[in-house]
């Protein structure tokens, strides 16, 4: 029997932008899945919907958002849709573009590699140094590697993007729906990342490339800031120093 897989595109103002995300969506690569779309928009006004509802696909879902919930519990909100309508696994495409959903065939690929694994991640900085400069703005590459250095240490991994947005998740082992006690905000993905470190779950790395557009610089700072406080709250908890219902 072929596995289910949901491929949800997350979006706020994304415009045309979520029309080309599923122009690139590889079906053809993904034949052996039994694969459904969700497009889900966080209460955009401009027209966003207009342009998911030009997609001709019976295997799609469309949702609008009544009011804008946030990053965090956006994903959330998907992955319990994922949940309910007993999908194997789950892929999320942001729908401004920014991740290729060319690599969703491989991101699978790692899910299945071993029992343990709970995610797959695109990094941006697996294949070296010279690519990442190519491809990334430098300030995002100097925070990208400081953060992500500091997150190595304090929690023993050798992730090489812990800030990446390109997530595939083995739902098998999200069915307690624990992850709903993690932030609405811009660090979900963090926080998503240490529950999976403490579950002792897997997160499988796969190289990619992402495209950059116009970005604000206050948001990355904001986001910094807020990486490096749960960091240290992550090592204090796992050193069981600290306790947070989050993470029970």
């Amino acid at each position: 029997m072929k596995k289910k897989l949901l491929i949800f595109i997350i979006s706020y103002k994304a415009s045309y932008r979520v029309l080309n995300v599923y122009k690139k969506i590889p079906f053809k690569k993904l034949k052996k899945y039994k694969t459904k779309l969700l497009i889900s928009d966080d209460a955009s006004k401009d027209d966003t919907i207009y342009y998911a509802k030009k997609i001709k696909n019976k295997n799609i879902w469309i949702n609008q958002n009544k009011k804008n919930i946030g990053y965090g519990a956006h994903i959330k909100k998907c992955l319990n849709f994922s949940i309910k309508k007993n999908f194997d696994y789950a892929v999320m495409i942001h729908g401004d573009g920014q991740y290729d959903p060319k690599y969703i065939p491989n991101l699978i690929k790692k899910i299945e590699s071993e029992k343990n694994v709970g995610a797959a991640t695109g990094s941006r900085t697996l294949g070296g140094l010279k690519r990442l400069l190519g491809n990334m703005p430098y300030y995002k590459v100097i925070g990208n590697i400081f953060l992500t250095n500091i997150f190595n240490f304090l929690m023993n991994k050798n992730y090489s993007d812990a800030h990446t947005g390109l997530w595939a998740y083995n739902l098998k082992f999200l069915k307690n729906k624990k992850f709903n006690y993690l932030t609405n905000g811009f660090n979900f993905d963090q926080e998503f990342r240490f529950r999976n470190i403490l579950s002792k779950k897997t997160i499988k790395e796969i190289p990619i490339k992402a495209k950059y557009g116009d970005e604000r610089s206050q948001l990355h700072i904001n986001y910094a800031i807020q990486f490096l406080f749960n960091t240290l709250m992550f090592f204090l908890i796992k050193k069981n120093l600290f306790k947070s219902i989050k993470f029970k």
